[in-house]
């Protein structure tokens, strides 16, 4: 079976390419077969894993404007088991072109669906990595996902906008993907020591209650570093507290999935 999972929040800054490279590279690490979609047109997870988007003759954007199959623009990464979908700066003008060319918006709204049900024999774990908006792109990677994985950065206003994204997979459900569901809410860019962000972090655990992920993300600069060095942190900085992090959270995700039993050693996910 194959799990399709949008990393997605309107905001920026809140970690989502880090958690699409991260967890994936950890999830790869641990035995799972995974595939990176990126649809951002920022195309940061695919420079994060030592791509340069500008260089790559095809991305994501020909697959979106019929110009390719998927299977011809996945590319593999230096990571055993980690493939990516590169992005590029071409997606930018997709919404207003896919108005243009495509009449229908129910249409328009299953572009990524589409193109992935070929290749998804070949994985176990698709993680689309979403643009900090909820446009025509985001709302394809719901459509295309069996559920949302949402980062949540632990600090002032962290919450603001939040209802309009879970608005936002509401009407996705209702009226494209009724499959569709909240994978976890992760807390990302936490300090400890500092009292906003425990208060903000208690907030999110009192509203959302088990949708929570245990494992929290905190603020570290190896995962700040590791981007321009184009490796996951399980290569750049492995036993630092961003990789620990991550590792943690591809296990409980694990976990939670079925794949992993809750008896099964911590630090499993090597």
């Amino acid at each position: 079976m194959t799990r399709i999972y949008a990393i997605a929040n309107q905001k920026g800054g809140v970690g989502k390419t880090t958690t699409a490279v991260n967890l994936g590279a950890y999830l790869a690490a641990a035995g799972q077969r995974v595939l990176i979609v990126d649809i951002d047109p920022q195309a940061n997870a695919t420079s994060s894993l030592g791509l340069g988007a500008s260089q790559l003759p095809r991305s994501i954007y020909d697959v979106f404007s019929g110009e390719t199959e998927l299977a011809d623009v996945i590319t593999l990464t230096n990571r055993m088991r980690l493939d990516i979908v590169p992005s590029s700066h071409a997606m930018a003008a997709l919404e207003t072109e896919a108005v243009e060319t495509i009449r229908d918006p129910y249409q328009r709204s299953f572009l990524l669906r589409n193109a992935l049900t070929p290749t998804l024999h070949r994985y176990d774990y698709i993680l689309i990595d979403s643009p900090p908006s909820l446009g025509l792109i985001t709302v394809n990677a719901m459509t295309a996902a069996q559920g949302v994985l949402i980062p949540v950065q632990s600090e002032y206003l962290a919450l603001e906008g939040l209802g309009q994204l879970l608005s936002t997979i509401d009407k996705v459900r209702r009226g494209l993907n009724p499959a569709l569901r909240i994978v976890g809410i992760l807390v990302t860019m936490a300090d400890m020591r500092n009292k906003l962000s425990r208060q903000v972090e208690e907030e999110i655990r009192k509203y959302f209650q088990d949708l929570v992920f245990k494992t929290v993300i905190p603020r570290n600069v190896r995962l700040g570093e590791s981007p321009s060095y184009g490796e996951p942190i399980n290569a750049y900085a492995p036993n630092s507290a961003g990789a620990r992090a991550y590792q943690q959270l591809a296990e409980e995700l694990l976990i939670r999935d079925g794949v992993m039993s809750p008896t099964s050693p911590q630090g499993a996910v090597a």
